[in-house]
């Protein structure tokens, strides 16, 4: 989306992420978002070639709000794990969201998801960073056991997102809910040295 993005580009954008909320990608067109947003065709066009370049807009704007949850996370001080437990429910969090508060979006973020997945590779590099910062002070802290915090990054990087489906699905299944700080707890149980 570039560094700074025009005040009716963001506009266009949300309307259309409603209406794909609304109605399902495949049953929006270019016509409906520029009758929706009271701009012209030629405004559009003026800023996406297609549908799909509109989509792609959309599921950026999206990515991009989890990450700037994650980004004042990542300034935050305090310890260590405090601060990677919160990490963790913010992504998960955020990312829930993302896909609940997009209605009938959901289920094109799910059947794109590699779409999804390639949009998300700047900011899962960003992230890494985040937990990888994080894991090098709970190193040198002495509350982290020494590691690798290059891998052990992308690893629970890996492991969050893992969890993210079964996270957004948690009303249908409570247990989820209930088991979501021991599910943190064993994260940091692999990390934590015993006695610092």
């Amino acid at each position: 989306m570039g560094q700074k993005t025009s005040k009716t580009k963001l506009m266009l954008i949300e309307v259309a992420r409603q209406l794909f909320a609304k109605k399902g990608k495949k049953n929006v067109t270019m016509n409906d978002i520029a009758e929706a947003s009271n701009k012209g065709r030629r405004t559009l066009y003026t800023y996406f070639k297609s549908k799909e370049d509109v989509y792609k807009a959309v599921i950026n704007n999206e990515l991009n709000r989890v990450l700037e949850r994650l980004t004042l996370v990542s300034k935050e001080k305090g310890d260590p794990d405090v601060k990677l437990t919160k990490h963790i429910l913010t992504h998960l969090n955020a990312v829930k969201e993302a896909v609940t508060r997009n209605g009938s979006l959901r289920s094109d973020f799910f059947m794109d998801i590699y779409e999804v997945e390639r949009a998300r590779r700047p900011i899962d590099v960003k992230e890494v960073g985040f937990i990888r910062d994080i894991l090098s002070d709970g190193v040198e802290k002495r509350i982290f056991k020494r590691m690798d915090v290059n891998l052990s990054a992308i690893i629970i990087l890996y492991a969050i997102k893992g969890l993210e489906v079964p996270y957004i699905r948690q009303n249908i299944n409570s247990e989820f809910e209930k088991n979501k700080d021991s599910i943190v707890e064993f994260v940091l149980n692999g990390i934590k040295r015993t006695n610092y």
